[in-house]
C-alpha cells in the first residue's frame, strides 16, 4: 500500500463501525474492516449501498441484476470522488505530487487485483473496458499471430456473445473455424465431446466459468487439462465468477482470463486481462498511441514493456481506483463467505420458485452446481412483460437473451427472466421476488395455482 496521503481515504470505510459479518471476526490487516470467518451480515451490508435507501413506485427497491452489474458501496463512491476532489492527476507521466499519488492509487489497485485472483505477477495485469474488451485484446494480439488457416478454437453452448463474436471476426479474418461444444438440457457441458473436439487443429478452447444466462459454474481445470494436452491455450471468461468465489488463475489452469469489476461491487468502464507473462511478452499492442511506447519516429516505434504496452492513452484512472476500494471491500467480507451466502439463498429461491407451477426454471437442478442466479419463463407471461410488471413491485430482474442467443436457441427459448443474487440480498428479498411473480399473475388475470 502507498504511504501517501490520499491513501487512508481509499480504504474501507462503510457506513458503519458494526461488522458485515456474523460469528467470529479478524481484522482485515490492508483495510482494518472485520475479515469474515463465518456468515454475512446482510442487514449490516445493506447499510454500506446508498441506492438500496430508494423506493420504486413507493416499495423498497429489491435488486435482483447483479449479473449484469452489481450496487456500488459507499466506500467506491467516496474513493472516486476523492481522486477528483483531492488528486485528480493523469498517471505515469508527471512528477508532481498529485501525478505521484494518481499513480501510486492506480498501480496499487494493480497488485490488488493480481493478488485477488492469484496472478504470479501485477505486470501480467492489463486494463481494458471491460470483460468484451479484453477478450477482443487477445483474438487481436495473440490470435492474428498464432491462428492460420483450417486451426480451430473450440468455444462452449453457453458462451456470451462477448466470447463468440471476437473469434468469428477472427476466424473470417485468418481461416480459422469455431467448433462448439455442447450442453445438456439440464445446463451442463458435454465434457463426453472433448475427446472428438479437441485435436492437434485445436490451438485454443474459450469458455465462461460460470454461465451468465444458466448460472452453471463450469470444470475449467478438467477443460484447460485436456486442451494443454492437445497443445492449445485456454482463455476463461471470468465475468460471473470473479465476482462470487474465490478465483485462481494459476489452478485453474488458465492462460489468459478477464473479468469485468463492475459486476464485483466496482465502477464500470474498467475491465481486467491477466495472461501469462509470456504469451503477453510476444503478443504485439492491440491500440496504438500515447503512453504504449518505448520510442517513436516517423520511421519506426517501439512498445513500452509489459502491462504498459497495452494501455494506450489516458486510462480510465477513477474507476481502477474505485475498483481497488471493490476489492478491499470484498476481500473483508471473505470470498468463502460470499459463496456460502449465495448457496444459502440460491437454494432457497429454488425452492420458492418449484412451488409455483407456472415457473419453468433452466441450468443445473443442483444449487451447488451453479453460482447465484436462476433463468427461469412464466410459461402464459413473456419475460419482458414480467420484467415490467415486477419491477412495478420493486424487484428488478433482467429479461431478454442476456447476450447469449445461441444458447437461447440451443434451449429453444427466444428470451428468460433472470434473478441474480449478491452479497445485499437476502430471503426476504428473495419472498418479495416470488410475491411479486404471484402478482404478475393476477395483473394479466392468470390462476396463481
Amino acid at each position: 500500500m502507498s504511504d501517501d496521503n490520499h491513501s487512508e481515504d481509499q480504504m474501507l470505510n462503510t457506513t458503519s463501525t458494526e461488522p458485515a459479518v456474523t460469528g467470529s471476526v479478524s481484522v482485515h490487516e490492508e483495510t482494518g474492516a472485520p475479515a469474515a470467518e463465518a456468515g454475512l451480515d446482510v442487514s449490516r451490508i445493506k447499510q454500506d449501498f446508498p441506492i438500496l435507501q430508494r423506493q420504486i413506485f413507493g416499495r423498497r427497491l429489491v435488486y435482483l441484476d447483479n449479473a449484469a452489474t452489481s450496487q456500488k458501496p459507499q466506500c467506491v463512491i467516496d474513493a472516486i470522488s476523492d481522486y477528483y476532489s483531492g488528486y485528480n492527476s493523469n498517471v505515469h507521466r508527471g512528477v508532481h505530487t498529485l501525478a505521484s499519488e494518481a499513480t501510486s492509487a492506480y498501480e496499487d489497485a494493480r497488485e490488488k487485483i493480481a493478488a485477488f485472483i492469484n496472478g504470479d505477477d501485477p505486470k501480467s495485469i492489463i486494463f481494458t473496458r471491460n470483460t468484451t474488451e479484453s477478450i477482443n485484446l487477445v483474438a487481436h494480439s495473440w490470435g492474428r499471430k498464432h491462428l492460420f488457416p483450417n486451426d480451430e478454437i473450440v468455444l462452449t453452448a453457453m458462451e456470451h456473445h462477448s466470447n463468440i463474436v471476437p473469434w468469428q471476426l477472427l476466424a473470417k479474418d485468418v481461416g480459422c473455424k469455431i467448433r462448439v461444444l455442447d450442453i445438456t438440457d439440464d445446463g451442463y457441458l458435454r465434457l463426453d465431446q472433448l475427446n472428438e473436439l479437441l485435436n492437434e487443429k485445436t490451438r485454443l478452447v474459450a469458455l465462461t466459468q460460470v454461465s451468465n444466462a444458466l448460472g452453471t459454474i463450469n470444470p475449467v481445470r478438467q477443460i484447460a487439462d485436456a486442451a494443454h494436452e492437445r497443445g492449445a491455450l485456454v482463455l476463461v471468461d471470468g465475468a460471473q465468477a470473479m465476482p462470487h468465489d474465490t478465483v485462481d488463475v494459476e489452478a485453474m489452469g488458465a492462460d489468459f482470463f478477464a473479468c469485468s469489476p463492475h459486476k464485483a461491487l466496482g465502477p464500470t468502464g474498467v475491465g481486467v486481462l491477466w495472461a501469462r507473462r509470456d504469451l503477453l511478452e510476444e503478443m504485439d499492442p492491440f491500440l496504438g498511441g500515447g503512453e504504449m511506447i518505448r520510442d517513436v519516429s516517423f520511421e519506426r516505434s517501439t512498445w513500452a514493456a509489459v502491462p504498459h504496452k497495452f494501455e494506450a492513452g489516458t486510462p480510465s484512472i477513477a474507476d481502477v481506483i474505485g475498483m481497488g476500494a471493490a476489492i478491499d471491500y470484498l476481500t473483508s467480507l471473505g470470498m468463502e463467505n460470499v459463496r456460502a451466502h449465495e448457496q444459502a439463498i440460491i437454494t432457497y429461491a429454488l425452492e420458492r420458485l418449484r412451488e409455483l407451477p407456472f415457473i419453468s426454471i433452466y441450468g443445473p437442478r443442483n444449487p451447488e452446481d451453479r453460482c447465484g442466479l436462476v433463468s427461469f419463463n412464466d410459461v402464459d407471461i413473456h419475460p419482458h412483460d414480467l420484467g415490467t410488471v415486477v419491477d412495478r413491485h420493486g424487484v428488478a430482474i433482467r429479461a431478454g437473451h442476456h447476450c447469449a442467443k445461441p444458447l437461447m436457441t440451443r434451449l429453444g427459448l427466444v428470451a428468460s427472466a433472470r434473478a441474480s443474487f449478491y452479497v445485499y440480498n437476502d430471503m426476504e428479498d428473495v419472498d418479495a421476488f416470488v410475491d411479486a411473480l404471484y402478482e404478475a399473475r393476477k395483473v394479466f388475470g392468470l390462476p396463481t395455482t
